[in-house]
């Protein structure tokens, strides 16, 4: 019999049941009780109990779907990971089609030049499949990821080139907010798989080349520090929502720290406050994943508290 990551089991020879938390081997499986204790047991000791529903790989999630608009999208496919609602070590990834395309899709895993195929199916416009199941605490050694998707529609439109999306997942790519995702009714994080489009107006970019050093956009030095608090950025930020605040305290951060880079400043300190961690996280994302900083840490708690980050740039 073959089990899945956070399928509800019951011991054949004890009075104990739980949660499938981890696959170990063909033979055995991790399963947590209650007491969030992990146990190793032989599949043949165990049996699934039935009446906990738990979605299949092959489910379509349509529940609460918002309705396609009378447009046809052709962007807005991504890849979401979701905690298991009882165990929240284990996660589920699944592939959401926010387009009117069909999707014809694989999900290939590859460890240790090792590949394996996990999923094979077709997402229909407007929904979400779940794909793929693991444990966080297995990260590190998580295999890398290959997603290929083609598009297919009977409207009259054009056809996308076929995706290929490949990824191997670190822990700082789960450390940053999760957002709610519609298909689902439930909180992710989300990792882009389709990119927009990269309009290009080839007059302006004949302008550009032609401008006189005059006209070109001046970069301004940033201060050493910048207070990212929204009220330091907006007058209006009491009419404005946690997202609008969180993308406008982004934007400020980004901008500063662009031009930090580009007067290759060698620190810059960014305020962003205590709060509920989540800007803190944000930045600490973009930090790790950009070449230009050499290492990021708290600032000097004797001034800033734990509110403040260091950047050291290259």
């Amino acid at each position: 019999m073959e089990f899945k990551l956070g399928e509800f089991v019951r011991f054949v020879d004890e009075r104990m049941e739980g949660y499938v938390t981890r696959i170990i081997s063909n033979d055995m499986i991790g399963v947590t009780g209650e007491d969030d204790f992990e146990i190793p047991v032989l599949i043949t000791k165990v049996t699934r109990v039935h009446g906990h529903k738990y979605p299949g790989a092959a489910e379509q999630y349509q529940a609460d779907t918002p309705a396609p608009s009378e447009t046809f999208e052709s962007k807005g496919i991504f890849l979401a990971v979701v905690p298991d609602q009882n165990k929240a070590s284990v996660v589920h990834f699944h592939l959401v089609n926010d387009t009117s395309f069909q999707l014809l899709t694989t999900l290939v895993t590859d460890k240790a030049g090792i590949s394996k195929g996990e999923f094979a199916g077709s997402i229909q416009p407007h929904t979400a499949v779940e794909i793929y199941s693991s444990n966080l605490s297995d990260l590190s050694v998580w295999p890398g990821f290959l997603i290929r998707a083609l598009y297919f529609s009977k409207s009259n439109v054009a056809i996308p080139e076929a995706i290929q999306y490949s990824e191997k997942f670190k822990a700082r790519d789960f450390a940053g907010a999760k957002k709610k995702v519609a298909q689902l009714n439930k909180e992710a994080w989300i990792f882009r798989i389709d990119e927009d489009d990269l309009v290009i107006d080839p007059e302006k970019l004949k302008e550009s080349f032609f401008k006189p050093v005059a006209e070109k956009k001046v970069v301004e030095k940033p201060s050493a520090q910048i207070d990212l608090h929204i009220e330091k950025l907006r007058d209006d930020y009491q009419f404005l929502s946690n997202t609008e605040i969180l993308k406008i305290q982004m934007d400020h951060y980004k901008k500063a720290l662009d031009a930090a880079i580009v007067h290759k400043l060698p620190s810059i300190t960014f305020i962003h406050g205590i709060g509920n961690g989540t800007l803190k996280q944000e930045i600490h994302k973009t930090l790790g994943r950009n070449n230009h900083v050499k290492t990021f840490l708290d600032a000097r708690k004797e001034k800033f508290g734990y509110g403040a980050t260091e950047v050291i740039l290259k």
